[in-house]
């Protein structure tokens, strides 16, 4: 039983023909692949930009769902290293091991399928070797040579800093390196011409050096025809070892005339100098037997055919390969102890999103794939810089002096493709605590005596969390230290059992007494993070969790109270 998906080699008769010849070889030999990939890469485009914007209703939850046929975090789930490597970091069983699962048992019947087909950075390298790369061949490499076994190393170092508790796979796995440089390069222009540029956030040092990453992936295309997915991309390189355990392969009949069409079309370096495969390297495209003039090429069962030796078409020697995973191995151990001493940097912790895990276990599942900020209406989450460690590089924080977290709106956990953020529902989300309001009395306008101020407090009661209070501070006091009626001036004081850190507060209070009236040099109320401030859990109801600790609360008045009433009846009447 043959396994072709190709066309065969021929003369265009009809203009349909003709119009895939002149589009190139591999058009014309695997139409059904090039339409499989770009309607990938234009599905993968509608889930980032589309379905993603999180506008069209001030109900943000709403218009997000009504928009999501289709979950937008699915080609996360298709990219297997995303999966295993966070499982492996956090030591937990995720859905998107399922997910992989299944990726990988399709790449046994259509080896590395994934890389041929459906990789949406593999298609934008395909068209820019279609541009650009194969009309610069100054720098061309002509044969595969020691850096064929570079996704290997790279794939060992990942897992084992992974396995030490270090998430690398989002700086070097396929589908997060290519989503964070579409949020970086592309959904600014997006929400500039969408919404205003006045929203877009300034750029740090985690966005240059992220941007220089996608942009030597595709210089690395000017050496050889998809060079990164063919030697480096740890994603191939665990399809690669997939491809071992294959139950279909490429195979040459005797009919071969060695005219090296093949060899020119392949974008994988699959095929040798004597045009027999490189399994490892093969993504089961096809191309090269469409391009066939002879028919020569077939795809077939394993079993069909003398089965070739176990390893046929690694490129490096045994000792070699051994030597490499070593010393990978040993690198990426390195790289992860490297981190972990550089975690502990100064300053104010991060504000996570609402629903994030704790703050360990956040660093181990967060892929820095940037889809939780793409999804977040008015930029309230941003990419961290270098300001927190280099282990929270591109991972979500709340930038409050930006905006302030919408009440409905609960978009990022919807789109984690790990769990670093839970999928909460509204009511779930409105209770959980990320982080605490905190009032400086020493520039708030009212604590300071300068003028009445209450536009924390409406901002807060629109929001429909009722988290800040009102207190008479300043003027004239009776003879018992109480400030007389009609004396002094109301000041905002932050109720810590209502109050969940979303930062509209602090938003408002910036936005008007900083910016537009230029009376404060910052914002008077402010939210922070930090133990006791905010509630991250793995698993559980916020709600719960809230109503436990309002129960606690009372309990403990409750107690205080006839220990007061006690010590009271020891008084003068005229003292109590």
């Amino acid at each position: 039983m043959r396994l072709n998906l190709f066309r065969r080699h021929r003369d265009p008769t009809t203009w349909p023909a003709w119009f895939l010849r002149y589009l190139g070889p591999t058009w014309s030999g695997t139409p059904a692949r090039r339409l499989v990939q770009t309607g990938c890469l234009l599905a993968f485009l509608i889930l980032f930009f589309y379905v993603c914007w999180p506008y069209g209703a001030r109900q943000y939850a709403e218009a997000f769902q009504a928009r999501e046929v289709v979950d937008a975090e699915v080609f996360l789930w298709l990219d297997p290293l995303v999966g295993i490597s966070a499982a492996l970091a956090a030591r937990i069983l995720l859905g998107s091991l399922a997910a992989a699962g299944v990726v990988l048992t399709v790449c046994l019947v259509l080896p590395r399928a994934f890389c041929g087909y459906v990789c949406p950075l593999g298609t934008l390298l395909d068209g820019f070797d279609w541009l650009l790369g194969r009309r610069i061949r100054l720098l061309r490499v002509a044969h595969p040579g020691w850096w064929g076994g570079l996704r290997y190393y790279l794939l060992i170092a990942v897992l084992a800093a992974a396995a030490l508790g270090v998430l690398l796979s989002g700086f070097v796995a396929a589908i997060p390196v290519l989503t964070r440089a579409l949020l970086l390069l592309l959904a600014p222009v997006q929400m500039g011409l969408g919404k205003g540029w006045y929203l877009v956030p300034p750029w740090n040092a985690g966005h240059v050096l992220s941007i220089l990453l996608v942009v030597v992936i595709f210089c690395l295309g000017l050496l050889g025809r998809r060079f990164w997915c063919s030697n480096i991309c740890p994603t191939g390189a665990l399809f690669s070892l997939g491809n071992m355990l294959r139950l279909s392969q490429r195979t040459v009949t005797d009919a071969c005339i060695r005219c090296g069409q093949c060899q020119k079309v392949c974008s994988f370096a699959a095929i040798k100098d004597d045009f027999s495969t490189r399994f490892p390297n093969c993504a089961f495209c096809q191309s090269c037997a469409g391009v066939c003039p002879v028919g020569a090429i077939e795809f077939t069962w394993r079993w069909a055919r003398k089965r070739p030796p176990l390893g046929q078409g690694v490129i490096c020697s045994r000792r070699g390969l051994l030597a490499g995973a070593g010393v990978a191995a040993a690198t990426g151990a390195g790289a992860a102890l490297a981190v972990e001493a550089s975690s502990s940097a100064p300053g104010e912790p991060p504000i996570r999103p609402p629903g994030s895990v704790p703050e360990d276990q956040f660093l181990e599942l967060c892929v820095r794939c940037g889809q939780c900020i793409k999804v977040c209406p008015n930029n309230v989450l941003q990419p961290a810089g270098f300001e927190h460690g280099f282990d929270s590089l591109w991972t979500p924080k709340v930038v409050a002096d930006w905006s302030g977290c919408e009440p409905s709106c609960n978009n990022c956990g919807q789109v984690c493709p790990t769990g670093a953020v839970r999928a909460l529902t509204l009511e779930e989300k409105r209770a959980a605590r990320m982080a605490l309001a905190q009032v400086d009395h020493q520039t708030c306008l009212p604590h300071a005596g300068r003028q009445v101020c209450q536009l924390c407090a409406d901002e807060c009661r629109m929001a429909g969390y009722d988290a800040i209070e009102f207190v008479r501070v300043g003027g004239e006091v009776d003879e018992k230290g109480e400030p007389q009626e009609g004396s002094g001036l109301l000041a905002p004081v932050v109720r810590e059992d209502r109050c969940i850190g979303c930062g509209l507060c602090q938003m408002r209070c910036r936005a008007i007494n900083v910016k537009a009236k230029r009376l404060l040099p910052r914002a008077a109320i402010r939210v922070c993070a930090g133990v006791g401030k905010e509630d991250r859990v793995l698993t559980g109801s916020y709600v719960a969790l809230r109503e436990q600790r309002a129960r606690r609360r009372r309990d403990e008045e409750r107690a205080r109270r006839p220990a007061q009433d006690a010590g009271n009846a020891y008084l003068p009447d005229f003292l109590k």
